[in-house]
């Protein structure tokens, strides 16, 4: 989620420092005399190896899928370049996919999420993965560079999280799309810049829209940021969330788990919308719609859970900022108010704290059958368009996910199915039918769009 945090404190912390050498100065290899990689350390790989496997525990959709991969390699003669937070989960995501035939090449997709003892792990264990925690701008490009531009191996698939790859390749290597046969995108971002390419008809290969996916709105967004917003504030702040005043800007998913969190927590929360069924649907779940101006002067926190363009403004001349330990900053006026903000206005609780893996497992899975429907499509089934997963495919993710919960379905009976006119085995749900309160419109999803999005999906960030 992009829950972007300015909270107004007064405290004081040491800093720690790790070794300022940069990655890209270094010359690494790995046990097997392999130096295909640029990542902080590769003596962390044990240490980044024994948190893959934690991970693993809480991912029984993609070990499920490399099981039932044993026979079949679905994904083999696929070489996917990717982009997106390298994370505990994102490893066991790479894992599968080369379980199941792929070979990767990965960099990150924020300059501050990557956890440099898993890129570690990802390196010894024969991935080619350029990136560390607190990357510089140009270090990002860099890295994305890479994975792209490799002699003898080229990218036919893409996997996606911002669009800042898709962007990257377009600018420098267009001529290699003539070869990628799909692209896969999970965020609200890299999914917008999809729906532009392809309304100005420059989207010259097939797009799965990941993000719009049931399974990634309900449980990554929602889920997932409900429990990361305390996580990320406890762990930089030591904040006490009880009486404090708090406007969340946005109501979309992810603006909807961060109000139940500190709502149970004793907090008092205000709402900012822009648009009037998500701010209708705030003021219904209990909490008050304010516009920031009416607020900002009285509320101890305040959490942007939309688009954040303007993150530079407060890089002026006339503020200072002053570092108070890793991804907390102070930033202080010349008449002595301050803010503390974190992560630099980026995203929380991949930089700050850590998200549930379980809801991970779902995202993951979702972008893994994603790549596997594009890549073995047959010629002509999906055009130069974007498209959302089948809603099929969507149940399957969540199907595969309730044995944890020693969950158990019920089964339409033939006269129960015949009544209702559905397939015992599903679709269950029509393509408009949103599972709850995110609102889209039934024509956007009756076929592949090239055009604009609704308000709603274009101000909301995801994780």
């Amino acid at each position: 989620s992009s829950v972007t945090i300015y909270y107004s404190l007064s405290a004081s912390y040491t800093d720690s420092s790790d070794d300022e050498t940069s990655p890209r100065d270094k010359q690494q290899k790995n046990s097997k005399g392999n130096g295909d990689f640029c990542i902080k350390n590769i003596k962390q790989a044990d240490f980044g190896r024994r948190e893959i496997e934690i991970a693993e525990q809480e991912m029984p959709a993609l070990m499920a899928l490399r099981k039932r991969a044993q026979g079949e390699k679905p994904l083999a003669g696929a070489k996917v370049v990717g982009c997106t937070h390298i994370t505990a989960q994102t490893a066991v995501l790479m894992e599968t996919l080369s379980a199941l035939g792929a070979q990767c090449r990965w960099a990150a997709c924020n300059i501050y999420s990557t956890q440099n003892e898993v890129a570690a792990a990802l390196a010894e264990g024969g991935f080619s993965v350029f990136a560390w925690k607190g990357e510089s701008e140009d270090d990002f490009w860099w890295c994305i560079d890479r994975c792209v531009n490799v002699e003898g191996w080229q990218p036919n698939m893409i996997l996606d999280d911002g669009g800042d790859l898709t962007h990257w390749i377009y600018k420098k290597y267009p001529n290699m799309f003539k070869k990628i046969k799909g692209i896969v995108e999970e965020s609200v971002t890299g999914v917008h810049r999809l729906y532009q390419l392809s309304k100005a008809g420059k989207l010259c290969v097939p797009a799965m829209n990941v993000n719009d996916s049931v399974t990634k709105q309900k449980f990554d967004n929602l889920y997932c940021c409900r429990e990361s917003i305390l996580d990320g504030l406890k762990r930089t702040t030591d904040v006490m969330f009880g009486g404090k005043q708090v406007v969340v800007c946005g109501y979309g998913e992810v603006g909807k788990g961060c109000c139940a969190a500190l709502k149970a927590m004793g907090s008092i929360v205000y709402v900012t919308e822009i648009d009037p069924i998500c701010a209708l649907q705030a003021c219904m779940d209990g909490f008050r719609l304010v516009k920031l101006n009416e607020v900002i002067r009285q509320v101890d926190i305040v959490i942007t859970c939309t688009a954040q363009p303007n993150r530079n403004n407060l890089r002026t001349p006339e503020l200072t900022w002053e570092r108070v330990r890793s991804q907390v900053d102070h930033v202080i006026w010349p008449d002595g108010k301050r803010i503390v903000l974190l992560a630099e206005g980026r995203l929380l609780n991949l930089s700050c704290s850590t998200v549930p893996t379980f809801v991970l497992s779902i995202t993951a899975t979702t972008q893994a059958l994603a790549l596997i429907e594009l890549y073995n499509a047959p010629e002509g089934r999906y055009k130069q368009d974007v498209y959302l997963l089948p809603k099929k495919m969507d149940e399957y993710v969540a199907s595969l996910h309730l044995p944890t919960f020693d969950a158990h379905l019920t089964e339409l009976s033939d006269e129960q199915a015949k009544y209702l006119g559905l397939n015992k085995n599903g679709p269950f749900k029509p393509n408009y039918y949103r599972y709850g309160n995110a609102f889209l419109f039934s024509s956007y999803f009756d076929r592949p769009v090239g055009g604009s999005r609704d308000n709603r999906v274009k101000k909301e960030t995801n994780i």
